[in-house]
């Protein structure tokens, strides 16, 4: 047998709550995977594997795929649930299953066998994973809470509501074999079993619009099981369920109540029995507890002194506590969370606290981020310490909160004395990089605070460095502005009265963050949230899930939807989110072009080309026409674009002729666009700003004859009027670094992306920011709109740091075949990336010195690349000294311009050539 390492992944749909990376090995096999995942509602699994090898040119050829209903029967390879037998087929990725139905609180265990050009492997290690409840019907018990305010609650514009505490304890029967919780805790909750916290997320569940469907979490926790009685208990925060903003304009934004429980403890004893501890008034539940108020915008207040030792434990006396009451339901379905939960992912120690002349400190945690402090204290009992958190300072050294607007950010903690206490929140997060320290007992130093980094559990799959100190820190202010911004959806901003998932942000720019993140998880759940937001008659808001009620229908911001359901399929091969939305697609298509067409156009449009640098550096938005772009040109040309990808799709999904109508429509409305707004004899666009010919140029809408014209004009604009500096808003910058780099200018893109002066993401690096900005000006503008931790204005930046620079990009979906074609700039002299797609690591390490290209490529098992090497022929380019044509793996596809294409099977290359 063949040497070689075969990787199991998660199937694409699955979800687990411990999702820490183990290994196994037997003999030469090694499984790597993430353990039990739990709960999950997908009738077809989705399956994946990686392969790897000591030897060139892997290819798998056959594939076997067994699912068992126990370990046992795993064990002697009878597949009862499933036994794909022997499948010809190279995809190890997104293969879905097709066996007996899977009903409820199914247990499934599964492994894999491969067959390659090297050999045959051995059966894989076997995996782990659990149907949820899949009906209604299967939730028993009802929704418990208490709606209500309580004395020391406020409800006002600043809501303050205190968290809710349920308790219930029980005595199992007989001998427990398996114990599972199912939770539906709105709008957040923390779980205990026998005071023991369940799990590692934080901020849990994921949000939505209750009214339309609510996530519920599942947990293994036979191990936290004891014989005797037992206690389980679980507190509610407020989340986006019961917001700070509660009855304050209700006209725009969506509320949904008081926080509810429901939950179902499902006890599986060794004789195949089982009993369900379900909620029901039989519980017991205070909001007289030490987390006093809690809500995302305002903070948390914690009292100490309040308490309640043991609460979660069996023989807790709550007597004084009230009897939980029915309530009515959210509404929406249940649902079984797919995408990861959020957790601590990392935490970082502050680098310098400084007295204030006002009383107090400021602690710099010597970077923006999304999260909270972690405090540790001693001092006496009543004792009140306030942390208020910003971004940024004012010249005085205090907090600037001015661009915060009215979320008062500040938490509270009241301590009990008798020692040493630590404490974090637990219902909020905060966006910030200072903290101003008051009440603290004595002088606080460095040690008594840590910054806890908190997003979605997703694993950073995208690495990137280089010769160019801006390019890299750059690379590192998007890094860290991403992961701020993932909160169980992707939201514009973590840290004003803001926070919404706006749809525009992402169009692009999720396609970008996919190089650094696996976000499939997340953009699929979110592509969910857009289509539950979607009106009966087909129009889809500017916002989603719709907590506040933007339905402008404009094309930009909702046309995110079919970009991102694209971004899924071509970066990680998922074809389902294509089937399972399309007619939500299709459907508001048909809407817009029924609302708003005329002569044979797009015409409305809600935010023109957003946040293009002003003529005034105090200015939000650009005032003078010769800036602003024609909302009609935006729209039509962004609708066109969106025809073809209707047109992919339904190809894609085999309806040949919705497809051609997509075409037509394409082909009738690139005519109207031109007759409008083409002007031939200078080769512009419109008012001939940047964005209003380079969509056009990259929808394929100019005429083939005078691309090189139009382009002519995008460049002369940026180098002669604008200084070879950027002049797009959010809209233009989408395509700018790829259209620039595409047409023949990778020079004058690699100059925008290395400006370190205005406007540039060069400048906010030169003005000390660690994320990125929301405006170009984001320094100097009105605060009113300056948020330091955005992500809209990348663009497509990281698509062109990986595909233009590293030179790592999907040719086909999924990574199954690379384009390896990077610009090689002048100027810049090393490069090293890596990015792990579904087929396994794909790695890209080139440099320049004297007049020599040394390359060092991998490529994943069962994958291939096609490279792209500058060279006169192929005669020039050595691997490891070796001519590239007598090489096993390697094969001579064509010469391009002033490029050798090569053909290159799976393994590690090094490639040299003289220049």
């Amino acid at each position: 047998m063949k040497r070689y390492v075969l990787i199991l992944l998660l199937p694409f749909f699955l979800f687990a709550f411990d999702q820490k990376p183990t290994a196994l090995r037997v003999g030469d096999l090694r499984i790597e995977g993430r353990v039990n995942p739990e709960g999950i509602d997908a009738r077809q699994p989705r399956f994946s594997w990686q392969l790897t090898s000591e030897q060139r040119k892997l290819q798998q050829t056959v594939y076997q795929i067994l699912v068992a209903s126990s370990e046992e029967k795993l064990a002697v390879n009878e597949g009862d649930l499933w036994d794909s037998g022997k499948v010809n087929a190279d995809q190890s990725i997104q293969n879905p299953y097709q066996g007996e139905t899977l009903k409820s609180r199914t247990e499934a265990f599964w492994k894999v066998k491969i067959w390659t050009n090297q050999g045959e492997s051995d059966w894989s290690m076997p995996q782990h994973f659990s149907m949820g409840q899949l009906y209604a019907v299967d939730w028993k018990g009802r929704w418990i809470g208490l709606d209500r305010a309580f004395a020391w609650d406020t409800e006002t514009q600043f809501s303050r509501l205190s968290a809710r505490y349920f308790r219930k304890e029980f005595t199992p029967k007989r001998e427990i074999k398996r114990a599972k919780v199912y939770i539906i805790g709105l709008g957040l909750y923390e779980l205990y079993l026998n005071g023991q916290k369940v799990g590692d997320q934080v901020l849990a569940p994921a949000p939505t619009d209750y009214t339309q469907g609510v996530k519920y979490n599942t947990f293994d926790v036979t191990a936290l099981l004891k014989s005797g009685k037992n206690a389980i208990g679980t507190i509610l925060g407020n989340g986006r369920y019961y917001t700070m903003r509660q009855a304050y304009k209700p006209y725009k934004i969506k509320t949904f109540g008081y926080p509810k429980l429901l939950l179902n403890l499902v006890l599986t004893y060794a004789d195949g029995s089982t009993e369900w501890i379900t909620t029901d008034d039989s519980w017991r539940a205070t909001a007289d507890g030490p987390i006093r108020t809690n809500n995302e915008y305002d903070g948390e207040e914690y009292d100490a002194t309040k308490e309640l030792p043991g609460w979660s434990t069996a023989g807790f006396n709550d007597q004084k506590w009230l009897k939980a009451e029915f309530v009515q339901e959210p509404g929406g379905a249940y649902e079984a969370q797919m995408n990861e939960n959020m957790k601590v992912m990392e935490t970082v120690k502050p680098v310098s606290i400084k007295p204030l002349k006002t009383g107090g400190y400021v602690l710099d945690m010597g970077q923006n981020l999304a999260g909270w402090v972690r405090l540790k204290v001693q001092g006496k009992r009543g004792d009140r310490i306030k942390l208020r958190f910003a971004e940024t300072l004012q010249e005085n050294g205090e907090l600037f909160v001015r661009n915060l607007r009215d979320a008062k950010v500040t938490d509270v903690y009241t301590l009990k004395g008798g020692g040493t206490e630590t404490w974090e929140p637990t219902f909020v997060y905060h966006g910030f990089r200072y903290v101003e320290i008051t009440g603290f007992p004595g002088v606080p130093k460095l040690e008594n605070f840590e910054g806890r980094v908190v997003y979605d559990d997703i694993p950073t799959i995208g690495t990137f460095t280089s010769s160019n100190p801006t390019l890299n820190q750059i690379f590192k202010n998007a890094y860290w502005g991403i992961r701020s911004n993932y909160k169980g959806m992707p939201v514009d901003c973590p840290q004003r009265n803001e926070r919404q998932p706006w749809l525009g942000d992402r169009s692009t720019g999720a396609y970008g963050e996919s190089f650094v993140f696996d976000n499939s998880r997340l953009y699929a759940k979110w592509l969910d949230d857009i289509q539950q937001a979607q009106k009966a008659d087909g129009s889809i808001p500017d916002v989603a899930p719709a907590f506040w009620r933007y339905y402008s229908d404009n094309v930009t911001w909702p046309g995110t939807y079919l970009m991102v359901a694209n971004m899924l399929y071509r970066q990680f091969g998922d074809t389902e989110s294509i089937r399972k939305h399309y007619p939500s697609m299709q459907k508001w298509m048909a809407y817009m072009a029924a609302q708003y067409t005329k002569d044979g156009l797009i015409t409305k449009d809600k935010y023109g080309d957003w946040c293009v640098p002003p003529e005034s550096k105090e200015l939000i938005h650009a005032k003078g026409p010769a800036l602003q772009t024609d909302g009609v040109l935006l729209a039509s040309a962004t609708y066109v674009g969106l025809l073809d990808l209707m047109q992919q799709f339904a190809q894609l999904l085999q309806k040949t002729e919705e497809a051609r109508t997509y075409e037509q429509q394409a082909v009738a409305m690139k005519k109207a666009f031109n007759e409008k707004f083409f002007q031939a004899s200078t080769g512009q666009y419109s008012n001939n700003t940047v964005t209003a010919n380079l969509l056009p140029l990259m929808y394929g809408i100019v005429p083939e004859k005078q691309q090189s014209q139009v382009f002519t004009s995008i460049v002369n604009k940026i180098v002669k009027e604008q200084k070879s500096h950027i002049s797009t808003g959010v809209i233009g910058t989408q395509w700018l670094m790829r259209g620039l780099a595409q047409h023949g200018r990778p020079d004058l893109a690699y100059t925008l992306a290395t400006n370190r002066d205005y406007p540039s993401w060069g400048y906010m690096v030169e003005n000390s920011a660690t994320t990125i900005w929301e405006l170009w000006n984001g320094n100097t503008a009105n605060p009113e709109m300056n948020s330091a931790n955005h992500v809209m204005l990348l663009g497509d930046l990281l698509i062109w740091y990986y595909e233009h620079i590293a030179g790592i990009k999907a040719q086909t979906p999924g990574f199954k075949v690379i384009e390896m074609k990077p610009d090689f700039p002048e100027g810049l002299t090393e490069v090293d990336a890596s990015y792990r797609s579904g087929y396994g690591l794909i790695q890209s390490t080139w440099k320049k010195e004297k007049g020599r290209l040394n390359w060092s490529i991998q490529v994943p098992g069962n994958a291939q690349a096609q490279v792209y090497i500058p060279a006169r022929s192929v005669d020039e380019i050595k691997e490891n000294g070796k001519k590239v044509t007598a090489l096993e793996g390697v094969k001579l596809v064509k010469k391009e311009g002033n490029r050798v294409v090569l053909n290159v099977s799976s393994g590690t290359y090094r490639f040299e050539v003289n220049q």
